[in-house]
């Protein structure tokens, strides 16, 4: 599958990733495993190339980040090896312990780095797919009244797409996403969302469900997985959205569907980052029913049916009772059937 962002083939089918997960990240008899001590600087010649799988593992492949950064003058060498960056693997799935990495499997954030030293490292160093200069704020729409401007990170150098595999009760999900674009979140062994969602449409067994702030379309692609009939995803920030949509047509396998509609073109929505009126970015057709919105969760009413659906507000203010509670109120107010907060 194309990828919107660099144009090559970086966006696989969801069952190609899902078969390769057993075997992604792990080591054959040849590799070797230099632990090292992530709040101290690594010692020298604490890197080599990597193994005749073509796999390194993870400390390794950091030591050898540090030595460029290091040579470039931008560490003096008295740093912990930890201030490389986060490492964000592709494929992201829980995992029991840590990753021998092969080639074109990690996205960094870093807050260190710049563009030179970040085209470095992507020609040097195998494993680095994108280098992502992150700071002190979440991408993307964090305000529910879209009062506050969104931001994002700066992509470097690569390409930052990777993709999270969740798993459900269902089966697993595969969501790609534009690192520089979208907050950070990584498969657990459980998550307590994915459960919120699974135990509603289970006692509710609804005929609607609505992801009301779908990011990139994890919760209202567990619904689909279920097989609730009509499935509406929506979100204001536009990479949400359109990943969201493309998300679905990564899982297309798993749905009762014969073809997935994408009308939102990438880089045209980044020139109307957030929007409020509902603005339709992919439709399904087949026997399920999935929509995908860009727009304000409280004028999703004016698209969706009088009827009652069940709605799941993973809005970012969690901890602020009144945040969540104004939500649910205006939602309530339009539309019928059930809302909880995941």
């Amino acid at each position: 599958m194309k990828c919107p962002v660099c144009g090559e083939d970086c966006v696989k089918e969801a069952h190609e990733l899902i078969e390769r997960m057993p075997s992604e990240f792990l080591p054959c008899p040849d590799c070797s495993s230099p632990v090292l001590d992530k709040n101290i600087p690594p010692p020298p010649g604490s890197y080599g190339e990597p193994c005749r799988c073509g796999k390194r593992f993870i400390d390794e492949v950091y030591a050898h980040l540090y030595a460029i950064l290091e040579s470039e003058g931008v560490f003096s060498g008295d740093e912990p090896l930890r201030e490389v960056g986060t490492p964000l693997v592709h494929p992201g799935f829980h995992m029991k312990s840590p990753p021998y990495l092969p080639e074109n499997s990690l996205v960094l954030l870093s807050r260190a780095v710049e563009k030179k030293v970040a085209d470095r490292m992507i020609q040097e160093v195998p494993e680095v797919r994108a280098v992502v200069k992150f700071g002190n704020f979440t991408p993307g729409v964090i305000d529910p009244d879209l009062a506050m401007p969104p931001q994002s990170y700066e992509l470097l150098a690569g390409c930052d797409i990777r993709a999270n595999i969740f798993s459900s009760s269902a089966g697993p999900v595969v969501l790609y996403q534009q690192q520089s674009k979208i907050h950070i979140e990584f498969p657990r062994w459980s998550n307590p969302k994915i459960d919120a969602v699974e135990y509603q449409v289970s006692i509710g067994n609804p005929v609607w469900f609505v992801d009301a702030f779908c990011g990139v379309g994890k919760l209202g692609l567990i619904g689909a997985r279920m097989g609730v009939p009509h499935v509406v995803m929506n979100d204001a920030w536009y990479a949400a959205a359109f990943w969201a949509a493309y998300n679905t047509l990564v899982n297309k396998e798993f749905f009762r569907i014969e073809d997935v509609k994408i009308l939102g073109d990438y880089r045209k929505m980044e020139e109307t980052p957030v929007i409020r009126k509902p603005l339709l970015i992919a439709e399904t057709e087949g026997e399920q029913e999935i929509r995908v919105y860009q727009g304000d969760f409280r004028e999703l009413h004016t698209i969706l049916p009088a009827v009652p659906v069940l709605a799941a507000l993973d809005i970012f203010e969690k901890r602020m009772p009144e945040a969540t509670d104004r939500a649910l109120r205006e939602w309530r107010e339009h539309v019928a059937g059930e809302a909880f907060i995941p």
